[in-house]
């Protein structure tokens, strides 16, 4: 059991907010010291002990020195630098300027335009935290101004904002890709399916809520000299950024350029966009440089520490625990995936994918294995799974983007209630995976 208390502790102190990294990796000592001690009852002697403790971390070397070369997460800060300079480049404001001028006279108008604005983004520049702080900044404001309700405009904007999550590229893929060593471009292709129906029910949904209740999203009048070249300056708004999804994208699904080459591509076209848009400065440059090289020292010490955990997890023996629990489950493979995406999901409401992805992942794969589930698959209803984190309170880290740059008369309260029904339609969407995999061509 002491890998499973383990674990239990990680998950605490990971709760009350202890470093992510530092926990993992402290914990996998002070556990593996425990474990040494066990081993070698009912007469241990210092020197013994010792000597097993470090035995059971002799290959961490090498796994770090592996992390260090793979060619898979090389992507992960190109994609991350791609991402930063097109927010800095203020892609945002002019996507959403544009599209809320073309669907102001549709009911939910402003909604529908924050999403597709949020697909566009997540397309590419993947960065849930810049995605929603631009849309917050700009486009709720706006909503706001024209009598939205605060719920509709605060989850809209939490929803849209963390597409990024499951609509290539995304950094959630690319982990996942490492992790179930599964080829990144096949997983960007399987999650394009499942991406775009999670924006056509967001769609349906505000829609529909729009219809329902006219006080939730009224009709705008646009000015007639507003309307005037809408279309060309939406188009203008629109075609670079989508020129750069084809061309990382496209490159990608023709086999023409591995992920981690596209990811370079996007990244060099991300700065001539920014020069088209006159916005590249030895600043921004610098900047999003800086930002790139935080980003990507977390997830990579985030790995390492999850490295350690894992060896300590293994060596006492609870990942046989588990897989004996999971495979005796009724129901045997529609058992397992029910209780691993609850479980999955519970875990989202405390901490965050990059954890999820490292430690609890590559519990359950083996079993998966064992049980005869489909990777892909798998992968996929995982990726979908840990999208839902970010909107899950109390933790979600989108809603502590939004509160950020929230005006005052919008509370916290306001923007959990919001989040709901996108919560809801999220679990709709993954049940609907789970159940038809056909339909999405998994």
């Amino acid at each position: 059991m002491t890998g499973i208390i383990m674990f239990l502790a990680a998950l605490i102190l990971l709760a009350v907010g202890y470093p992510v990294a530092f926990t993992f990796g402290s914990v996998a000592l002070f556990f593996g010291a425990i474990a040494a001690v066990v081993e070698l009852l009912p007469d241990p002697t210092l020197i013994e002990v010792a000597d097993e403790f470090f035995s059971m971390f002799s290959m961490m070397p090498f796994r770090i020195y592996s992390i260090m070369n793979n060619t898979i997460l090389m992507a992960v800060p190109l994609f991350i630098l791609m991402g930063i300079i097109l927010q800095k480049s203020q892609l945002a404001e002019r996507l959403l300027e544009s599209m809320g001028i073309l669907f102001g006279k549709v009911r939910g108008g402003l909604a529908i335009s924050t999403v597709l604005v949020g697909t566009l983004l997540a397309a590419s520049t993947g960065v849930v935290g810049a995605s929603v702080v631009a849309m917050g900044v700009i486009s709720l404001p706006v909503m706001l101004k024209y009598g939205y309700s605060k719920k509709l405009a605060t989850g809209t904007i939490c929803a849209a904002g963390t597409l990024g999550q499951i609509i290539p590229p995304s950094i959630v893929l690319i982990i996942l890709g490492d992790v179930f060593q599964l080829p990144v471009g096949d997983l960007f292709k399987a999650a394009l399916a499942p991406g775009l129906v999670l924006v056509g029910c967001y769609i349906l949904y505000i829609v529909i809520i729009a219809l329902v209740d006219k006080r939730v999203a009224p009709q705008i009048i646009v000015p007639e000299e507003e309307k005037k070249g809408s279309v060309g300056r939406a188009l203008t708004a629109i075609l670079p950024p989508l020129t750069l999804i084809v061309m990382v994208l496209g490159s990608i699904f023709a086999g023409i350029a591995t992920p981690t080459e596209s990811a370079a591509v996007g990244a060099l076209g991300a700065m001539v966009l920014a020069a088209m848009y006159r916005k590249l400065t030895r600043k921004i440059v610098m900047d999003a440089s800086l930002e790139t090289v935080k980003i990507t020292a977390m997830v990579f010490a985030i790995l390492i520490g999850a490295t350690a955990f894992s060896m300590v997890f293994v060596y006492t023996g609870a990942d046989l625990l588990v897989e004996e629990f999971m495979t005796g489950l009724p129901g045997e493979k529609w058992g397992f995936l029910i209780l691993s995406m609850a479980a999955i999901m519970l875990l989202g409401f405390f901490i965050d994918f990059i954890e999820i992805s490292y430690i609890v992942v590559p519990i359950l794969l083996p079993i998966s294995q064992v049980i005869g589930i489909d990777p892909m698959w798998f992968a996929i209803l995982i990726a979908m799974n840990l999208q839902t984190s970010f909107l899950t309170p109390p933790f979600g880290f989108s809603l502590f983007y939004l509160k950020g740059v929230c005006p005052p008369e919008v509370s916290t309260v306001d923007i959990y209630r919001g989040v709901v029904p996108f919560i809801l339609i999220q679990v709709l969407v993954l049940a609907s995976i789970v159940i038809m995999p056909h339909l999405y061509g998994l």
